[in-house]
């Protein structure tokens, strides 16, 4: 007879044979109760908008520069631990995420430092997508802004303004995404300087977000946008997925930013709702 110390194999079968047989008798009692939920509870549900506007997190996402994607590996599995998890080694601007101003202000706030309040406002959609798509240097512009008023409403204070320039089309094939020419640049929309200075100015807005890679279109050199956005302690979104699904006014956004320690911004599950 061996002790525990010495028989860690027959410890850990036995435990995940328990779990597994508490698994089977709790995941069968969720059935039964589901399948007596009243029809009316979905129906009151389909009635509601809601929107997941996050691309999932995979190694073969488009990132900013290849090279920049992630890696991932099973660490612990079920048969031989008792448990399921993998282990990432990923850039905090990959995927669905968040520039925080730290990101390229120095001393500006990091991602524990924006607070819940900020990441969840109303949020407007402006669509460029007939324009970016004869255009891939495209950027929203003031009139573009002015145009949104007359034909929505005044956009409102500490409101998200997104950008749905029908990127999303491309996500699959990380070339296109990039708008990648034959020289290595890029070419993909953003929001102009300028427009994001009048937002700042003459709405006080909250954020940015964009369907691309990032709040500055992809041939800038210098990122002018992120540097008035972040410069005012706002903070952007980039990479959103699903914007044709958004009304263009009248939705509420959430930004599940992840508070990573020193973060410049991170992986963010954004949805919206109405």
């Amino acid at each position: 007879m061996c002790t525990t110390q010495e028989c860690p194999s027959q410890t850990t079968t036995s435990r995940v044979g328990a779990v597994t047989r508490r698994a089977a008798l709790f995941g069968g009692a969720l059935v039964a109760a589901g399948a007596a939920l009243p029809a009316t509870a979905a129906q009151a549900h389909g009635r509601r908008g809601l929107a997941d506007l996050t691309y999932p997190l995979t190694t073969s996402f488009p990132a900013f520069s290849p090279g920049e994607e992630p890696a991932r590996r099973t660490f612990v599995t079920i048969e031989n631990d008792g448990y399921y998890m993998q282990e990432w080694r990923i850039l905090e601007h990959y995927g669905t995420h968040v520039d925080a101003p730290g990101h390229f202000v120095s001393g500006g706030r990091l991602a524990t430092e924006i607070r819940i309040d900020e990441l969840v406002a109303p949020v407007v959609v402006v669509d460029i997508a007939k324009r970016a798509a004869r255009d891939p240097d495209t950027t929203v512009s003031v009139d573009d802004l002015l145009a949104y008023e007359r034909r929505y409403d005044r956009i409102p204070r500490g409101a998200a303004v997104f950008m749905h320039s029908g990127w999303g089309a491309k996500v699959g094939d990380p070339a296109a995404y990039r708008g990648t020419d034959a020289a290595g640049g890029l070419h993909f929309p953003g929001f102009s300087p300028d427009a994001c200075e009048w937002l700042l100015r003459r709405r006080g807005i909250g954020s940015l977000g964009v369907d691309t890679l990032s709040i500055d279109p992809g041939n800038s050199a210098t990122f002018d946008t992120h540097l008035v956005l972040l410069g005012a302690d706002r903070y952007g979104v980039e990479n959103v997925a699903n914007l044709h699904r958004l009304p263009r006014h009248g939705a509420t956004v959430m930004v599940g930013l992840i508070p990573y320690e020193g973060g410049s911004g991170g992986q963010a599950r954004v949805f919206a709702t109405w």
